[in-house]
């Protein structure tokens, strides 16, 4: 079903306002799936939101939490999140960073003991726009096989990078896992069978069903290239968060563990000349000029068509399936009535 923009916003914030949850942090949390849906990414949007009531519901995941940070160097911020939402945790430290990148030109924020995120060029974005550089990471349950494994080892580990640029910033977001395995909820919810190279079921055979892939593990982003990265993105983050790694990670899967992931922000304000910013432009737009091979309209950069997604969304609508969006509802209307959630990282 077709849903205007403003009333899924409006819905999602409904939900979490009812289920306890600050006006302030329930519109924070809620401008972050809609960003998710609006760009694309269902995978990191609406469906999420049942999983994050349920946590709040079950006392895992604090709504009014705003998180204790703690300057430990004088360009190193560890941020204990109470169990709060991701994205209120992340935004509190991403803010104290940006300042103090400010005065000193480069500062790192390391949080655990949040919840999930989301997609995490929403925050790369925020800070490239204000013209400083971000570098974003972030670990989950593991879900991801070992280049030449059977079973799920890794975190989906994605990163995010963000450089300031006109009219737009530049912004990169992606897994270090073939795909997110929200995408493979989003292919169950809307009953489509997903490539059979994206995952393997839990005998470790490569599989079209997306049921059978919840069980399973998913792949690697170019072979061994991107198995390698999601290792190096897991050592990095557990060794300045101090969270969990691979098998020991939980809280992103369930509605009912403490989240014990990590995850790590760094932000650099470079002083970009004008000049500077102007040249980095010029160059995405000669990029976009490139040729195009057999196949292919036109080249883009990374963020180009999220952008173009979210214009024609915003007029359009955002395509739920209908279970998602009469879960939601339900959710509005009945907010004490407990339902068996499935998985979803």
């Amino acid at each position: 079903m077709i849903v205007p923009a403003e009333e899924a916003r409006n819905l999602a914030t409904q939900v979490l306002r009812l289920h306890g949850t600050p006006e302030t942090h329930a519109e924070i949390q809620a401008d972050l799936l809609l960003e998710a849906e609006l760009r694309g990414y269902a995978s990191h949007g609406l469906l999420r939101l049942p999983r994050i009531v349920e946590r709040i519901r079950n006392g895992v995941a604090d709504p009014s939490a705003v998180g204790l940070s703690q300057w430990v160097h004088p360009g190193f911020l560890r941020v204990d999140g109470q169990r709060g939402l991701g994205p209120v945790i992340a935004l509190r430290g991403l803010d104290e960073i940006s300042e103090r990148a400010r005065q000193i030109g480069i500062a790192v924020a390391a949080v655990d003991n949040s919840n999930h995120i989301g997609m995490l060029a929403w925050y790369a974005e925020r800070i490239a726009a204000a013209g400083q550089i971000a570098l974003c990471f972030s670990t989950s349950e593991a879900l991801v096989h070992p280049w030449g494994g059977r079973r799920a080892m890794i975190g989906t580990n994605p990163i995010a990078i963000g450089v300031p640029a006109r009219p737009h910033p530049f912004v990169m977001d992606m897994a270090t896992s073939l795909v997110a395995m929200g995408k493979i909820y989003d292919h169950a919810n809307r009953a489509q069978a997903i490539p059979s190279h994206w995952a393997l079921d839990r005998h470790g055979k490569p599989t079209t069903d997306p049921e059978a892939a919840k069980a399973g593990a998913i792949a690697p982003f170019g072979d061994a290239k991107g198995y390698a990265l999601g290792l190096a993105f897991e050592l990095l983050v557990s060794a300045l968060a101090g969270s969990a790694l691979g098998q020991s990670v939980q809280g992103t899967l369930d509605s009912t563990k403490v989240c014990n992931k990590g995850d790590v922000f760094i932000v650099i304000s470079p002083d970009i000349e004008t000049e500077t910013a102007d040249e980095l432009s010029r160059y995405l737009n000669a990029v976009r000029n490139c040729p195009p091979i057999d196949g292919f309209s036109a080249v883009t950069v990374p963020g180009d068509r999220s952008r173009a997604s979210r214009v024609e969304r915003l007029t359009a609508g955002i395509s739920l399936p209908d279970e998602v969006w009469g879960e939601l509802l339900e959710l509005a209307g009945a907010q004490h009535q407990k339902r068996d959630q499935g998985t979803l990282q």
